[in-house]
């Protein structure tokens, strides 16, 4: 394993991620509750969110496991930036084949990248609180 100095993030910068991650989510969801497309258009939409938020947090998770010396395969890697970047392609596509205004279009693809990014700079705050929090002495620890 290799000697990987993590750096606890601070409560603004935890805050910060979890606000854009929050607001990128809620906007994109709200602008696809009010949209005039069909049902199945608003599923194909939202299944493009959920998948892109998983794999992105999958990605980060898989980059970080190999940073720290734990073994990931390279077709579980390869799989992982093959479904970020299909999520990615699919809203590319879906949007541009879509009977929706330019602004709408770009209203959805920056909340979802906004998305995107905020849920890897969740996940690497939870990972780093977590990882500093198990090398920390309990209270038992400390008084003995």
């Amino acid at each position: 394993m290799r000697n990987v100095q993590a750096q606890r993030p601070t409560g603004a910068f935890i805050g910060a991620s979890w606000a854009a991650l929050l607001i990128g989510v809620v906007t994109y969801l709200v602008g696809l509750w009010n949209s005039q497309v069909q049902l199945n258009e608003k599923g194909y939409y939202f299944t493009i969110l959920m998948y892109g938020l998983f794999s992105a947090v999958s990605l980060q998770k898989s980059v970080r496991d190999r940073l720290e010396g734990t073994k990931v395969t390279s077709i579980y890697f390869g799989l992982c930036w093959l479904s970020l970047g299909l999520s990615i392609l699919l809203l590319v596509v879906g949007l541009w084949n879509a009977s929706l205004t330019s602004s709408e279009k770009g209203f959805y693809g920056m909340s979802f990248l906004l998305s995107l990014f905020a849920a890897v700079a969740v996940q690497k705050n939870v990972r780093d609180v977590a990882f500093l929090g198990e090398d920390e002495p309990t209270d038992a620890e400390t008084e003995a």
